[in-house]
């Protein structure tokens, strides 16, 4: 089968094994084809061997979290995540991955007012305690406030499913950027998906649809900002995903709102900080892809008293987009190293920059917030207390004595 994936791509490869101990995969599998040069060398051996796609092969290639930890780690400069998506969008044409339901539910996310529809279902089902804790979803609104257009200095992308589930985090975006003193505009149903689980899921014709749809919804030069890494990650990448010039000038006025604050934090007034201990979860897409997660660090410190960092050198969550609901017996086992490591470093909230993390971890009972979130209460003077409601979520301390599991 041919997986599409250039030669000189895909023998960059040199099986050094240095990638091993950042594959959350292999960590907690142990097993050589759960590794990135495991998968390497079955993508070779499929392409260039004529090995046949088999059910083992298959489930090798699917349990990716396509975090590109290895990529940070790799000496020779593998391109990890072109191969895996190259290899899953040439299974999902064949049909070999993805099945019908998968495509389906992928197709709500490119349309905002089902999406809402479906969300206000699932928040009525919230209210009367239809839906499991360990989901770890936010309180959904039952009806939501529209964000408005404050100028058109930056702009916003509010996207899909953050934007139903996590509108308040926009809102607190848009505070701290206005307090910065930008006029914001968000880009609300005008951009409504940016493709990056499509993208993941080897759905290539949709998510170049929703990437072209983007550029034409957002012209000009001014700046384009997210705060959900995984679509920051996409939209940075949509020159390699389209291949022409206007993508790629596009691509170029992507920031992430941490990235953009950083090189503007004198532009944010002192206040005094949230007397809390924060530890700062790095989201993959943000420390291994955009590569700017030093910038989460920049604009919190100011805002909190305390950052503690996670002893794990940035190991990923499990999280990985669908990935938790898709595979979720290895995803809890990948979390669960997670959180042996925020117990370890005693926080009273863990600050993580991607929504798909936070509400991962939530599932764990690990109270989580937006970066934005906090320093929005810190300018706000309201103070921020760690999440608890109707998920019952305790304190870090707490998940510390109950929920780590003892290996």
């Amino acid at each position: 089968m041919d997986l599409h994936i250039p030669a000189d791509e895909l023998s960059r490869c040199v099986q050094c094994g240095l990638c091993l101990p950042h594959c959350p995969t292999f960590r907690v599998s142990g097993d050589e084809s759960q590794s990135p040069r495991g998968r390497i060398a079955l993508m070779r051996a499929v392409q260039d061997g004529g090995a046949p796609v088999t059910g083992e092969v298959r489930a090798a290639w699917e349990s990716c979290v396509q975090c590109r930890g290895c990529e940070t780690a790799c000496p020779s400069g593998v391109h990890y995540g072109l191969l895996m998506e190259l290899t899953r969008e040439s299974l999902a044409d064949a049909r070999i991955v993805t099945p019908r339901w998968q495509r389906a539910g992928f197709t709500v996310l490119r349309r905002p007012r089902v999406l809402r529809a479906a969300s206000r279902v699932l928040a009525a089902a919230q209210r009367v305690g239809l839906v499991p804790a360990r989901l770890g979803l936010p309180r959904l609104p039952l009806r939501a406030q529209p964000l408005r257009t404050s100028g058109y200095d930056v702009h916003l992308v509010t996207g899909c499913v953050m934007d139903a589930w996590q509108r308040d985090v926009h809102r607190d975006t848009q505070q701290v950027l206005e307090a910065a003193g930008f006029g914001v505009h968000p880009t609300g149903d005008a951009v409504p998906c940016c493709g990056a689980l499509h993208v993941h899921a080897g759905l290539g014709d949709p998510a170049r649809a929703m990437a072209s749809q983007a550029i034409a919804a957002i012209p000009g030069d001014a700046p384009i900002l997210v705060d959900s890494a995984g679509c920051g990650a996409a939209m940075k990448d949509y020159g390699n995903l389209l291949g022409t010039e206007e993508a790629r000038r596009f691509a170029a006025r992507v920031h992430d709102v941490g990235e953009w604050l950083a090189g503007h934090l004198d532009r944010l007034p002192d206040v005094d900080p949230l007397a809390l201990r924060v530890a700062v979860q790095d989201p993959c897409h943000l420390r291994h892809v955009q590569r700017v997660h030093h910038s989460t660090r920049t604009v919190l410190a100011p805002y909190v008293r305390d950052l503690v960092e996670l002893d794990d050198e940035g190991l990923c969550c499990g999280a990985g987009g669908a990935y938790s609901l898709l595979q979720p017996a290895i995803a809890g086992r990948i979390r669960d190293r997670k959180v042996s490591s925020i117990a370890r470093a005693t926080p009273d909230v863990v600050a993580s920059a991607n929504p798909g993390c936070a509400m991962h971890l939530a599932g764990a009972g690990v109270p989580t917030v937006h970066p934005m979130t906090l320093i929005a209460r810190a300018l706000d003077g309201r103070g921020y207390k760690p999440p608890g409601g109707i998920q019952g979520r305790r304190s870090c301390h707490q998940v510390s004595r109950v929920d780590v599991p003892r290996r």
